[in-house]
């Protein structure tokens, strides 16, 4: 990985290379489990300039939530608006996703962190990234199945969880197989929900 120490680097390129850091920090250790000074030497940086970009430990975080939810909120709805309500959507959406995810990996789980305060800035901008990427998984999950003639809402809600949880765990299988890239995982994910689909269907 990149650090940011390098002397000449312009701020907007330094702010993304510590964003860089922060995430995989974040992704790994959880908000709850972060350190500065971490973050700081592993950008190659001093500390006293992580706060000159982002004031707190807050603002480091919201950096970093907000740009991963401008990717994935981005890609994911490409696929809703020029894809149909069948398997394809499901599996164009884990697609997406995926490659989405590539250059950072851990951005969903900067996303879905359990470990960040329950209010506050930081809580605030988690929770605005968290309803984003839950409408658009409820809007699928709806137009999916009110095109096999299921309207219960309670039945939407239902599988809009499992699908959330689902892609969670998918990227947390990820994860722990780094050697796996963005296609491989589009691929397996794909066979998997054929699968799924065609034991659904005996």
């Amino acid at each position: 990985m990149s650090t940011a120490g390098t002397k000449g680097v312009p701020r907007a390129e330094r702010e993304q290379q510590i964003l860089d850091v922060a995430t995989d920090e974040f992704g790994t250790s959880g908000y709850a489990g972060i350190s500065i000074n971490a973050v700081a030497a592993k950008a190659g940086i001093s500390k006293p300039l992580i706060y000159g970009y982002f004031k707190t430990k807050d603002g480091l975080y919201i950096a970093c939530v907000e740009r991963a939810g401008a990717t994935l909120v981005g890609a994911i709805e490409d696929v809703l608006v020029t894809n149909e309500p069948t398997l394809q959507l499901a599996s164009e959406t884990l697609r997406a996703v995926f490659e989405a995810l590539a250059p950072r990996p851990n951005d969903w789980n900067v996303i879905f962190d359990r470990t960040v305060p329950k209010t506050g800035a930081a809580a605030d901008a988690a929770r605005k990234v968290v309803a984003q990427i839950g409408d658009q998984a409820s809007r699928g999950v709806a137009s999916f199945l009110t095109a096999g003639g299921l309207d219960d809402e309670l039945d939407i809600s239902a599988l809009t969880e499992v699908w959330v949880s689902s892609v969670t765990a998918l990227v947390n299988w990820w994860l722990r197989h780094p050697d796996q890239t963005a296609e491989q995982m589009a691929d397996r994910s794909g066979r998997i929900l054929a699968a799924l689909a065609g034991r659904a269907s005996l």
